[in-house]
């Protein structure tokens, strides 16, 4: 069997690699194709696998403007030729959803989310455009909406991250899904350690996360708070921060591994379409601060509610609930249960992510065997 791996891009790190890597995993005979590559980000399981690319590799600055250049995605997909594959999986965001396959072929779509900037967010986005820029962007953005749901339809069965991210795609595409939940690198056993008196903020520094929320609670409360990441907000929030707030930048697995085990909670403030960070967190057995939204309620077991809770989430999106949810975990800390946390994370593993995904998978491909013989 040809097996195609279909994702947006390789030129960044985040939770659609690991997907990807994933995948390339279970499928060691796949070839991998995506808009563009930069040989810089290709991940260390795709190192020596066939990726293939379109002409956007050549337009200048497309590794750090790929998002300003959504209105060629339709053209540079049509140059991406997976007619010669038995199964292809799509994954991640804009354009890959409607790749040319051949009418036997099976195609799966691992979905992150239905595109944020043409759906739920498109209000978000426009709004921080200049006024002048705005209706183009709408006219784009009509054309692009049109044309990812019409590519939404040519999909043999859609994956969906989180049944948050589910209901989006019932929402805008008129699809079912099965939720399968991203692969996250869990720890195979529980190993208690010393607890220090700091919050711990992990994850890229960009608007959407709102770590300026964190910053601005704990510079509230005076409590010491650790963030471990980089990203474009990176110089406004560390001249926001406090005395009590320490810039790590990124890290290694080693140094990244040691705030884990000993942070006294891992804070969030982002609406996430599933949360991947969170998991890390709980899988060394820390509680969750977080925001009651998203794919943070099928990882986070709240206090009070819970007789053996995982997390605090606070309802809305502003310093003042973080302040309180703080107040409350630290009246409930007494009753986390480190070990229990991190036995609650293995849900979310990888070797969980590798059975579910083959099993729905070869189901899919015995029904389609069976369809095409009775032909």
């Amino acid at each position: 069997m040809k097996v195609a791996v279909v994702h947006p891009w390789f030129i960044t790190n985040g939770g659609g690699e690991k997907v990807v890597e994933a995948l390339a995993r279970l499928y060691p005979q796949a070839d991998f194709f995506g808009l563009m590559v930069s040989q810089e980000q290709i991940p260390p399981a795709l190192q020596g696998r066939t990726i293939h690319s379109t002409f956007l590799d050549y337009v200048p600055g497309s590794s750090h403007y790929y998002k300003h250049l959504s209105p060629l995605y339709p053209i540079a997909t049509h140059t991406l030729d997976v007619t010669g594959y038995d199964l292809v999986i799509s994954s991640g965001g804009p354009a890959v959803k409607n790749v040319k396959i051949s009418p036997y072929a099976l195609h799966v779509h691992y979905c992150h989310s239905p595109v944020r900037f043409l759906w739920d967010q498109f209000p978000v986005w426009q709004a921080r455009l200049p006024a002048l820029a705005r209706p183009l962007y709408r006219a784009s953005c009509a054309y692009l909406r049109k044309w990812d749901y019409q590519a939404a339809q040519r999909v043999d069965a859609f994956i969906a991250n989180s049944d948050y991210v589910a209901e989006r795609i019932r929402r805008y595409y008129h699809r079912e899904s099965t939720t399968i939940y991203p692969p996250v690198a869990v720890q195979a056993a529980y190993s208690p350690s010393p607890t220090g008196d700091y919050y711990l903020s992990v994850g890229r520094l960009v608007p959407h996360k709102r770590t300026d929320l964190v910053i601005e609670a704990c510079n509230r409360l005076r409590r010491p708070l650790i963030i471990v990441g980089s990203g474009p907000e990176e110089a406004k929030l560390k001249a926001m921060a406090g005395s009590t707030v320490r810039f790590m930048g990124r890290v290694d697995d080693e140094a990244l591994e040691a705030h884990f085990r000993s942070a006294r909670a891992f804070v969030f403030a982002g609406d996430e379409d599933f949360g991947i960070a969170t998991v890390e967190a709980q899988s060394y057995g820390l509680p969750v601060i977080a925001l009651k939204s998203g794919g943070t309620l099928e990882i986070v077991d709240c206090a009070p509610e819970w007789d053996q809770p995982t997390g605090v989430l606070f309802g809305t999106q502003d310093c003042e609930a973080i302040v309180q949810a703080v107040h409350e975990f630290e009246a409930y800390e007494h009753r986390f249960d480190r070990q229990h946390i991190w036995q609650r994370s293995t849900r979310f593993s990888e070797a969980v992510f590798d059975a579910r995904v083959v099993a729905f998978i070869d189901s899919l491909l015995h029904e389609r065997r069976i369809t095409v013989a009775a032909e």
